[in-house]
């Protein structure tokens, strides 16, 4: 009976070992998130912040409900204070400020976060406008307007509250979703590449082995796209139109895969044909235009 009992406990903890080593497998990767307010510079980010406690409490709500839910998040408010006073508030172009504290907070994706407050005679109620981004690629996720019941009350911050608790978990799924798809598929960008004005070069360029630049632009994308995934919507002499490439999420070292690191592969490469090439890149857009 004992080597019985001692086989039986055996295989339960095999058993035990399968069903825990399938539940490890079946965990969710969950994306790192940073809540910001919708704004375009350093100082419109700056007076949301300091100004407006309607548009605290709906950051600091949305954060919550995200940290309670086991996703990694980033505080903004402590990221925006740590870089009052640098050099990032005197560049003249500080609409590049938002791009650059985004890439640089190492979250996978932002929500921007607008608070509108409506009174009218029958009652007072709040929207929070949310929307989630791609850090990587600006590209949108997710969205939703959370809306609180109308009132006759001044408590803006029950509102708010309410608003927020009572949809947050459908706007979280959503970004989950779309999240899981890019581990399991990579990011999407597009990439448009055409011919400065007088150019000598064009697609039918010709190199050795009769292969055409067309064709020698598709062999590098096949290599370097994530899972070999891209489209080409079009081409001509003039323009090859690429409007879906897959890219992976991350890197090897679990660093976030920079659409920058692909761009600049690809005109290396390039560069290797003999061909001189700038480059555009805005969110998930690129525009390669060969010398």
């Amino acid at each position: 009976m004992k080597h019985i009992f001692n086989i039986i406990c055996i295989v339960c903890l095999i058993a035990n070992g399968a069903t825990l080593a399938g539940q490890t497998e079946k965990r969710t990767v969950q994306p790192k998130i940073m809540v910001l307010p919708r704004a375009n510079s350093y100082q419109d980010l700056a007076n949301a912040m300091e100004s407006n406690p309607n548009v605290r409490l709906s950051i600091s709500l949305i954060k919550e409900a995200f940290n309670k839910r086991g996703f990694p998040t980033v505080d903004f408010m402590a990221k925006l204070k740590n870089n009052q006073g640098q050099d990032a508030m005197e560049q003249a172009n500080q609409s590049d400020y938002k791009q650059e504290l985004i890439e640089s907070s190492g979250a996978d994706i932002y929500i921007e976060t607008e608070t509108i407050v409506d009174r009218t005679a029958s009652g007072n109620n709040v929207s929070v406008i949310v929307s989630a981004f791609d850090a990587g690629t600006s590209m949108s996720l997710a969205n939703k307007s959370f809306q609180s019941p109308r009132f006759f009350t001044e408590s803006f911050d029950k509102l708010i509250q309410t608003a927020v608790t009572e949809n947050i978990d459908d706007f979280m799924n959503q970004i989950q979703k779309s999240f899981d798809d890019m581990v399991v598929n990579g990011r999407l960008i597009s990439m448009s590449i055409t011919f400065a004005e007088g150019s000598e070069n064009n697609m039918d360029k010709e190199f050795d082995n009769y292969e055409l630049l067309s064709d020698k632009i598709e062999l590098w994308l096949s290599k370097n796209a994530y899972k070999s995934y891209y489209h080409v919507q079009g081409v001509t002499a003039s323009k090859m139109m690429v409007d879906e490439i897959r890219v992976p999420l991350t890197e090897e070292d679990g660093t976030s895969f920079r659409t920058a690191k692909f761009v600049q592969s690809f005109r290396k490469y390039l560069g290797d044909l003999g061909l001189t090439t700038t480059r555009d890149l805005k969110g998930a857009q690129i525009f390669i235009t060969i010398q």
